[in-house]
Formats: C-alpha cells, sequence, structure tokens
C-alpha cells in the first residue's frame, strides 16, 4: 500500500498546468479549479480510503430498481417536437431537454457502466430508457463535470458520429482537452459566470455556466485539473421569458444564493438528490434530500425536479433511497410536493406548450 500511496502521490506531482489560469479570478489555481467557498465541513478525515475500508465491513442497504417508477418514452414524439418546452429523464443525471427547438443533452451517459473500463465498476441497475439511435438529433450537449458518471466516453463518441453532424458541446475549462483527444472538436468551454448564446428556431436561447461545490477527476492525478458546474438556460416562449437550471454536482455551499439573486429564479430545476452516504465523506460534494431541498429554495426554483438517483450505486445509500428522503425533507422545509419532484425515468414532462 505504501509504494501505491507514493506512486499516486509522484503522479500527483505530474498534473499539467492549467492552461487557462487566470491570476485575477480566486477559483483559479496554476495546476487546476477550486472551490469558490471553503467546505463548511472541512476536509473529510482520512477520506476516501477510510471510507473504502469502512464500506468492505459495513452491512449496507440492498438497492430495489423496482422501485423506481419507468415509462416507455415515445421516442417518435420526442423526434417530432420542435415547439414545446419538455424535459425527459434518461436516468442518473443524463435528461433530454426540448427549448426552443433545440434538443439539448445534459451530462450524457447511457452506457451499463460508470466506470473507466467497461468490465468492471458501478454498472446500471435500471435500465436507460432509450439508446442513442433512438434520441432525436442532439443539438448541444451540457457537461457539468468530468467524473464518469457524468461524462462517459462512449457515449459523447455515438453522439459525436450521430447522423447530420456532431452536437456542440458545451464544457467547463479543461474539458475540452480530453474531447480532443477523443477526436470530438466541436466544443465551447465555459467558466464560471461565462455565457453562451445558441441560435435556435424559437429564438436564442442564453447559457449560462455557473458554480457548484464539487471536484474533477478522471485519474489518480489529475484532481479538479478540469473546471466543474451548473448551467443556467434562458430563452422565452411566446412573449414570456423562460428559465432553467441545471445543478450538476455539489456539496451544499453559499454558490446556491447567489445563483438565485442573480437569475431571479427558475421556472425548472434539476438539482441531484442521490449518492451521499456516509456523510462525514460526501456532504462536501454531494448534497442529501434536505440539502436539495435547500437549493431549491436558495435559487429561487418554481418546479424541481430530482436526479444523481436510480441508476448507479457509487455511495453507501442505496439508488431509491429518495423515494422515502424526498418527501420527508420537503415536510421538514414547508415545500409543497408538487414543487420538488422525482421525475419518471423514461417520461416526458411538457413544461410549455407551443403557441399555435
Amino acid at each position: 500500500m505504501g509504494g501505491l500511496v507514493a506512486t499516486l502521490a509522484l503522479l500527483t506531482g505530474c498534473a499539467s498546468p492549467n492552461t487557462a489560469f487566470d491570476p485575477a479570478k480566486p477559483h483559479h489555481r496554476p495546476d487546476g479549479f477550486a472551490n469558490q467557498h471553503p467546505s463548511p465541513h472541512g476536509a473529510p478525515e482520512g477520506s476516501f480510503w477510510r471510507w473504502q475500508w469502512e464500506r468492505w465491513w459495513a452491512d449496507l442497504p440492498a438497492d430495489r430498481p423496482e422501485r423506481v417508477a419507468r415509462a416507455v418514452p415515445d421516442a417518435g414524439l420526442l423526434r417530432q417536437n420542435r415547439g414545446d418546452l419538455t424535459v425527459t429523464w434518461l436516468g442518473h443525471a443524463t435528461a433530454l431537454w426540448q427549448v426552443g427547438g433545440l434538443n439539448i443533452l445534459t451530462d450524457p451517459h447511457l452506457s451499463q457502466r460508470a466506470s473507466p473500463v467497461s468490465f468492471a465498476g458501478p454498472q446500471r441497475l435500471t435500465p436507460a430508457p432509450l439508446a442513442i439511435d433512438q434520441l432525436p438529433r442532439i443539438d448541444v450537449v451540457l457537461i457539468s463535470h468530468n467524473h464518469y458518471d457524468h461524462l462517459d466516453v462512449a457515449t459523447v463518441r455515438a453522439l459525436a458520429a450521430q447522423p447530420g453532424g456532431p452536437p456542440l458541446f458545451l464544457v467547463p475549462l479543461g474539458v475540452e482537452r480530453w474531447m480532443a483527444d477523443e477526436g470530438i472538436t466541436r466544443t465551447h468551454r465555459m467558466d464560471w459566470w461565462d455565457r453562451h448564446e445558441l441560435a435556435a428556431p424559437g429564438g436564442p436561447v442564453t447559457v449560462h455556466f455557473v458554480p457548484a461545490h464539487h471536484w474533477s477527476s478522471r485519474t489518480p492525478w489529475d484532481r479538479s485539473a478540469t473546471l466543474w458546474g451548473g448551467f443556467v438556460l434562458q430563452t422565452a416562449m411566446g412573449g414570456a421569458p423562460v428559465s432553467l437550471y441545471f445543478a450538476g454536482d455539489s456539496g451544499y455551499a453559499p454558490d446556491f444564493a447567489e445563483i438565485g439573486q442573480r437569475f431571479g429564479g427558475f421556472d425548472l430545476s434539476m438539482i441531484p438528490v442521490g449518492c451521499y452516504l456516509p456523510r462525514w465523506f460526501m456532504r462536501a460534494q454531494h448534497v442529501n434530500e434536505e440539502e436539495a431541498v435547500r437549493i431549491h429554495l436558495d435559487v429561487k426554483s418554481r418546479l424541481s425536479i430530482g436526479v444523481h438517483w436510480g441508476t448507479f450505486r457509487l455511495c453507501d445509500d442505496p439508488i431509491d433511497a429518495p423515494i422515502d428522503g424526498l418527501p420527508a425533507a420537503r415536510a421538514r422545509l414547508g415545500v409543497p410536493a408538487e414543487a420538488f419532484v422525482l421525475p419518471v425515468l423514461g417520461q416526458t414532462r411538457v413544461l410549455r406548450r407551443a403557441l399555435p
């Protein structure tokens, strides 16, 4: 074990420099990035290896994937839709948003494992409701960060090879270099508070990249070398403004109150609600259901849907835990049941109809 630790330490010291480094920005570092606010909990003592040791001996609750409600998507309707504002949850943090006539995919992962290899690692416990070739042509992909459960190489390769040409990948600083190594060059990199305007059949859609309290890594030696965050989308339908928010992955932090203040609230927010145990380790990087409801309140969301659950067993809580935990959290914080819901896997929710 000592030799392994020494090797990892040596590799960590060989991390690539941050080519986007801006000394005027507090979250930039010469070798990567940092959270906007210190964790109120501090660094988990013993960190990853302590968790793995405790997990080895723990009697963890079993997953009950049969509790995750599912629906058969209407793929034809999704392909035909050119005007309705819709969201379809495809599992974990992957969702299809149809906005202004654009098909937008969040954190694309439709493979069987959230892992660097295809033969080991956390596997999908509920099937993806659509295969890549059943999706409508994807115009834009939003990638919140580079963890394996949010950025899957097989999925992005297939999207880049879709008929009609690749989508535009909007990615955090540094992730564009990984994409280029995979032969994907239709990318636009974004820093926190950057904005990018998309031309859309229904009128322009403005995308903002916003902070989250998390980290990034795909190897033992690139921790926080690339940025992480969430996305805000703004457009209009029938002259009325529309605002959408995808939080990415995050621990609970003051970032959310700032996002709520800057944007004034959201018609829809997609907020993580799963993978949060053990709390001593996960609370600096993932929220539990009660913190997710607090995010809903902080960002002034009119409707929130809970994601990052129901698919992969990545933490000590079972994939179905939010089915019980979210209603209890809503009740404790006085949030109506209809204001923060768990989506049905594969079901398309129409948020607003296009005017005839």
